[in-house]
């Protein structure tokens, strides 16, 4: 761009995908930034404002937005929403660049969500830093970044076989050679069509994210050293930082109960009827915010907790509480609680009386798991929850398989059962394993390596 002017070391401007499994953890990393005297601008819509005014409360004079209508949807560039969504973000280009031609200020490095590849070209286009935020995993990243690269060539080693579920895709270039059976890849990877433009636009912006200036990680060392190190030699330098896990200190109950939004129920009553359990004796169960179980997969759930007496909490999405059996919240009396919409996870997890984790194996759920110290029972639906679920059973074993079959499989009941009770039995291994585990995370962010990393990162702002 020529005739610019020159731009702000210490201000950026960040960039989330609007999605709260995404939002959530870019705006964690915004409170860490803010914290160092550094100023910020968030893109963002006014659909999404109630998670950023918070902040802008406590922030007033460095956290500024950057109010944005969410571009209309072109769902002839791609059938698939998704894509469809992320490629009609590219048309706010020119609203970014005459907003930053105005501004008295402006700022020298985005920080964009990965999958806002194309910031890169705006970047690019400005003379700024970009910098890719990953809300995954290093692994997982590696994983998506590996499906589409490679698209062509594994497509054509698969042979568009419909009836190939069961294929193994093994990706030997990562630390460890994970495998993926076809029907566990991205139901979004899986309908890449060539030529086609929303995604032939994605790709390119995964593609252009490897040669960012930065790349920050929600992970830490301890939990994913290798992969940290596998992407480093990806991107071909070290300004890859790990700084996970962001999440609000423990002792900051009012972070932890409002952290993505209003709770579907009071929290004080959710942490008022924990209070009343022993310890290590409530199972929590949660799919996320976008995943939902079929009729069947509910209705085996439910089978299963009115079978073992365990104590629990079920949180479902609004949309799908329809898919509870009636009666159920009658039958399994005082020893259930149901919340039909939003809860305050980080909360109930972090609770003492919370013993384990049935889970999608989301990224953010993992973190929050592993931080807590529960068990976690593993039940991926999709995205990178498989290659999540892997990393947690087989890599660091602090977790036990719920589901493990095709795409149609449904747990047997009994045996989800078991699990259950026997997920709270305090001799377990993966229990004393996940101990470990979130002892090392907390170090990690209070004196390891994850807030040595945000330093050195924020380093390069002043």
């Amino acid at each position: 761009m020529s005739d610019s002017k020159p731009s702000t070391h210490n201000h950026i401007l960040v960039y989330p995908l609007a999605s709260s499994g995404h939002f959530i953890p870019l705006l964690d990393l915004t409170r860490h930034l803010l914290r160092h005297g550094l100023t910020i601008t968030v893109v963002i819509s006014a659909a999404n404002l109630p998670l950023l005014d918070p902040l802008i409360s406590s922030h007033p004079a460095s956290l500024h937005k950057l109010l944005l209508p969410d571009p209309p949807v072109d769902r002839s560039l791609s059938p698939h929403p998704l894509i469809a969504k992320v490629t009609a973000t590219r048309q706010l280009f020119d609203p970014i660049v005459r907003w930053f031609e105005s501004h008295p200020a402006p700022p020298a490095t985005v920080i964009s969500d990965f999958f806002l590849g194309w910031t890169h070209d705006l970047a690019s286009y400005l003379g700024i830093r970009h910098v890719v935020f990953s809300p995954s995993g290093a692994l997982g990243y590696s994983v998506f970044h590996a499906l589409w690269r490679d698209v062509l060539q594994i497509k054509a080693l698969h042979g568009g076989e419909k009836d190939d579920e069961n294929f193994v895709l093994s990706f030997p270039d990562i630390p460890n050679s994970p495998g993926l059976h076809w029907w566990q890849l991205s139901q979004v990877w899986r309908g890449y069509k060539e030529g086609e433009p929303g995604y032939e636009s994605f790709r390119k912006g995964v593609l252009d994210n490897m040669t960012s200036w930065g790349f920050v990680f929600n992970t830490f060392e301890g939990l994913e050293g290798e992969y940290i190190d596998h992407v480093k030699k990806l991107i071909g330098h070290d300004r890859v930082w790990a700084v996970g896990p962001l999440l609000p200190d423990e002792h900051d109950r009012l972070g932890s109960t409002g952290r993505g939004g209003s709770s579907a129920v009071p929290p004080d009553d959710l942490l008022m009827w924990l209070d009343k359990k022993r310890d290590d004796s409530v199972v929590y169960i949660c799919f996320g915010s976008r995943e939902m179980l079929s009729e069947k997969e509910m209705g085996a759930l439910t089978d299963a907790l009115k079978r073992s007496n365990v104590e629990f909490i079920l949180c479902v999405q609004a949309s799908g509480s329809s898919l509870i059996p009636s009666g159920f919240e009658h039958e399994v009396g005082g020893r259930g609680f149901v919340v039909k919409g939003w809860a305050p996870q980080l909360a109930i997890l972090r609770h003492r009386a919370v013993g384990s984790f049935v889970t999608h194996c989301g990224w953010n759920s993992t973190m929050e798991g592993v931080t807590s110290g529960v068990m976690m029972l593993t039940w991926p639906l999709g995205a990178d929850q498989f290659t999540n679920a892997a990393l947690l059973v087989d890599r660091l074993g602090v977790g036990k398989r719920v589901r493990d079959g095709g795409s149609e499989s449904v747990p047997d009941s009994v045996e989800l059962a078991r699990l259950l009770e026997e997920s709270l039995s305090v001799d377990r291994p993966e229990r004393v394993r996940v101990k470990e585990l979130s002892r090392a995370a907390i170090k990690a962010v209070k004196e390891g390596t994850s807030v040595k990393n945000l330093n050195t990162f924020r380093q390069a702002f002043i």
